[in-house]
């Protein structure tokens, strides 16, 4: 939450009750301090680490390392804030392999020289942590970081007050942590996250996302550094032994086919058990001050948007970046920005910004960063593109057409897509029908969710629907703006249950929504694609490619023959996208 500032007061929602707490002006910071730049000198030079195990209310034991600062080699004695990572590990070493630099999560310890206790926790059943996951992100360790936060806020080298941040993963362990409502919880930095499980791993009623969460083997989880006192490994194969009772995720993912869904491995519905957007109450009530950060080139980023627009007064950016990666922006100074303002009380400036600063790709040099206070944006033009015979993209509907029609294609590749939760989407020559504009004559920028409204006939009883928006370059390269898609048998629409930016198409998808296609009868698919900020400079075209098939597909079942689908453009079943177009001079 932004702190309401008024009459010399602050109100603060903890817990249900509005709390006046004085807002005496805070301490000024440096005058370098604006959005990703916060050039503070660090007030420690060296690190005092410390690792161990705490226990929890079931008998659990936690793997906690401690990194505080230290002064010509006398660790701090004063009482610092602390902040902290519900990790997968409390080693430096990392699975992931991301480099410096490139994920400011990974970097974070480093402010512990910057006055703060820097707190690793890996989550029950990871890294050096005893016990087994129970799902992916299940109330088990909502209630372990509340008891986590309650430790870190008693301590001798805190102050009480407490912050938290993480991401994929650990920032969707963050939102859990809000769910919470913990007393001393300050301030809470999440990235690349869901908001809800289902449209994040199941968007669409499709699998074809990376995120099952980590399934190591026993020789892997020992390789990870034993907690200070195990030198011979004796607690760390304990737990390894432990883990390998988890929850198989992948087998539970595809068991778990609508929103509804009742997992037999964990005895709940579990898409709504490990949503944040089951507790948005719960967090709207605590207040927290949340900043939430997303990239353009990640599966999740509707998420950011959806939750900046149900967590009133978050922050947020975005930009052209991969799964938690942030190269060429400095995130760890605007990390230590935000937390210096809500656990030190220091004006950084944070409070005047504007609530989302984006990034536009192709933007003119100089201009790529913009900043807005609502999403999505109040000049946009809604501009509908139609798709025609012939492979046609245009802004005028064409009555007549007999359609497009292509054969499925299962066998897909695309090995410069990347692997894991840096993985992208392809264009993959063959895979079904492209539908291209004319060049630009000028530059095009689309910013926001753009909206797919596509009319197929199939004989199947099913499709899987894959839209693609892309530039296609003077030289023909194509390039894979964004995307969405839409199982047909899902396609009944509803009213979403939380905000959705600007009323896009929404699917409850529960079980007893599932409507089977009809064979060779006009079927209509309305849905979202993933929002954007792009500009088509002049001479590229923009081109809409539609596939019944991805590459990154999980547990697909492949009906042979592979079905014929046939994309309608006659004028009574029109299949357009709406792109949301900023106007020239708006």
């Amino acid at each position: 939450m932004r702190s309401v500032a008024g009459a010399g007061l602050i109100v603060l929602l903890l817990s249900g009750t509005a709390i006046a707490q004085s807002s005496a002006a805070p301490p000024a910071a440096t005058p370098a301090a604006s959005f990703g730049h916060y050039a503070v000198a660090p007030a420690y030079d060296g690190v005092d680490s410390k690792s161990f195990y705490v226990t929890m209310r079931d008998g659990v034991k936690l793997a906690v390392r401690v990194d505080r600062p230290t002064r010509g080699g006398q660790v701090e004695a004063a009482k610092l804030p602390v902040i902290w990572h519900h990790s997968l590990s409390v080693s430096q070493q990392l699975a992931d392999g991301v480099g410096e630099g490139i994920s400011a999560t990974r970097e974070f310890p480093k402010l512990v020289r910057y006055g703060y206790v820097i707190v690793q926790v890996a989550r029950r059943g990871n890294g050096q942590s005893f016990g087994a996951m129970r799902g992916y992100h299940d109330r088990n360790e909502a209630q372990d970081a509340f008891d986590i936060v309650d430790w870190l806020s008693k301590q001798d080298w805190s102050n009480g007050k407490v912050g938290i941040y993480g991401c994929s993963n650990t920032g969707d362990a963050t939102m859990h942590a809000l769910t919470m409502r913990p007393p001393a919880l300050k301030a809470a930095f999440a990235g690349c996250f869901s908001w809800n499980k289902y449209d994040a791993f199941r968007r669409g009623g499709v699998f074809a996302q990376w995120g099952t969460g980590p399934t190591r083997s026993i020789e892997q989880d020992m390789k990870v550094t034993p907690v200070d006192g195990d030198p011979h490994k004796v607690q760390l194969r304990q737990a390894a032994e432990q883990h390998q009772q988890a929850t198989p995720l992948f087998q539970m993912w595809k068991e778990l086919p609508y929103r509804d869904s009742f997992s037999t491995l964990v005895g709940s519905r579990f898409w709504a058990e490990g949503s944040a957007s089951s507790y948005a109450s719960q967090i709207r009530m605590t207040g927290i001050p949340l900043y939430i950060m997303g990239g353009w080139h990640d599966e999740l980023r509707d998420q950011a948007f959806i939750t900046n627009l149900n967590i009133p007064g978050s922050h947020m950016v975005i930009g052209p970046w991969k799964h938690c990666q942030n190269p060429d922006f400095a995130m760890l100074e605007e990390m230590h920005r935000f937390f210096d303002r809500y656990l030190k009380d220091i004006d950084t400036g944070i409070d005047r910004d504007q609530a989302i600063h984006y990034y536009t790709m192709n933007a003119a040099a100089g201009s790529e960063w913009r900043s807005t206070p609502v999403w999505p944006l109040s000049n946009t033009s809604p501009t509908s593109w139609f798709l025609s015979d012939g492979g046609r993209l245009g802004q005028k509907r064409v009555g007549g057409g007999k359609g497009v029609e292509f054969t499925v294609q299962y066998a897909l590749s695309c090995p410069e897509a990347g692997s894991g939760s840096t993985v992208q989407p392809c264009h993959v020559n063959g895979a079904g029908p492209s539908f291209t504009s004319a060049p630009m004559k000028a530059a095009t920028e689309v910013t926001g969710n753009p909206v797919a409204d596509i009319w197929i006939e199939t004989k199947a009883p099913d499709a899987n629907i894959f839209l693609y928006l892309e530039d296609v370059g003077p030289d023909g390269k194509v390039t894979v703006v964004t995307e969405g898609r839409l199982k047909a048998s899902l396609r009944k629409l509803d009213k979403a249950p939380w905000a959705i930016p600007g009323d896009y198409p929404w699917h409850r998808a529960f079980a007893e929504d599932v409507q089977p296609v009809e064979p060779d009868a006009p079927t209509r698919l309305q849905f979202d694609i993933m929002p954007t900020s792009w500009v088509f400079r002049p001479g590229h075209r923009i081109q809409f490619t539609v596939a019944g098939a991805d590459h990154r597909e999980r547990a697909r079942e492949e009906l042979k023959p592979a079905p014929v689908v046939r994309i309608l453009t006659d004028g009574r079943h029109a299949s357009q996208v709406m792109l949301p177009v900023i106007a020239a001079g708006r």
